[in-house]
């Protein structure tokens, strides 16, 4: 990729990455959480969101905060087995600890275990992906983690948990979910007043939502979250994305990085980076503060009731 130029730059200062995987991890990140807070504040970001696949961490980001109090760290929980999997409790105590986000299965979904991509020769698979394999060989994987039933039929505990996640006034994130299951999940926390939804990179090979379907989750209210990994590694055209974008509305996307991984570039060009291409196919610089300040600030501001 080519230099990210001082427009990108100066358009998304005091923008909110909702999506990095910084350290401590158990996967080799590239920076921890006070490096990239710091990189932040460099850069003149907003803030961003701690992701991790099997622990919560709204501790991290409260102690972020504390240190670099001039970003705004915030914390998830994803609904793995190591946390149980669709565990009420386990996110009731991850709200009181400052969680602003709740991601629902993403390394353990069914959708992972039953339609897991064959990648093109040089398109390395994700770091969990590896990481999954080695937990099933050691024969200490969970295994999948369920949202519906066979008939497609939304679960209890699911029920129980968007619940939760209304209560607590967080933001529910669809993981890895298939798209019946996104509409499932979706549908199901409208009804119990969920107020900030987010699709995750509905792009992505597993979940490959088509853009019918993403002008539908549009429509009722959920953001579709576009992440500079699932393009920048070749999974999905940069500019078919940019034309989702535009097909389903400005208002109802925003860009996130997914980045942290120590192979990709670093976690703070992320958000400068997609400002770029998105410079190429014609957005004006109005358009792209509102895919990465203004929409994903919308969606953090408030989140959560405990920080």
């Amino acid at each position: 990729m080519s230099e990210i130029s001082e427009r990108a730059r100066e358009v998304v200062k005091g923008g909110y990455d909702l999506h990095v995987h910084s350290g401590p991890d158990v996967m080799k990140r590239i920076g921890s959480d006070l490096q990239i807070a710091t990189a932040f504040k460099e850069r003149g970001l907003g803030g961003y969101l701690i992701k991790h696949h099997y622990i919560a961490t709204g501790g991290r980001a409260a102690l972020t905060r504390e240190a670099i109090p001039e970003v705004k760290t915030m914390g998830s929980i994803t609904l793995n087995g190591a946390v149980g999997g669709m565990n009420a409790l386990a996110v009731e105590m991850a709200a009181r600890d400052g969680i602003s986000l709740v991601w629902f299965p993403t390394v353990d979904a069914v959708n992972e275990a039953e339609n897991r991509p064959e990648f093109a020769p040089g398109v390395a698979p994700p770091q969990w992906m590896r990481l999954q394999d080695e937990l099933t060989e050691q024969g200490i994987s969970k295994g999948p983690v369920a949202v519906v039933d066979s008939d497609g039929s939304i679960l209890p505990e699911t029920v129980e948990v968007i619940k939760v996640i209304a209560k607590n006034d967080l933001i529910l994130a669809t993981g890895h979910l298939s798209c019946n299951e996104i509409f499932t999940v979706v549908d199901e926390a409208i009804a119990q007043g969920v107020k900030r939804i987010v699709v995750t990179h509905p792009e992505f090979p597993t979940q490959n939502i088509s853009l019918e379907d993403q002008i539908r989750l549009a429509e009722r209210g959920a953001m579709l979250e576009r992440c500079f990994v699932t393009y920048y590694t070749g999974k999905y055209d940069w500019m078919r994305m940019l034309d989702n974008v535009r097909a389903c509305g400005l208002e109802n996307s925003f860009f996130a990085s997914d980045l942290g991984q120590p192979k990709n570039p670093s976690v703070e060009d992320g958000l400068a980076w997609m400002a770029d291409k998105a410079f190429e196919a014609g957005f004006t610089d109005d358009e792209v503060c509102q895919l990465t300040v203004i929409n994903p600030e919308r969606l953090a501001n408030g989140a959560g009731k405990y920080v």
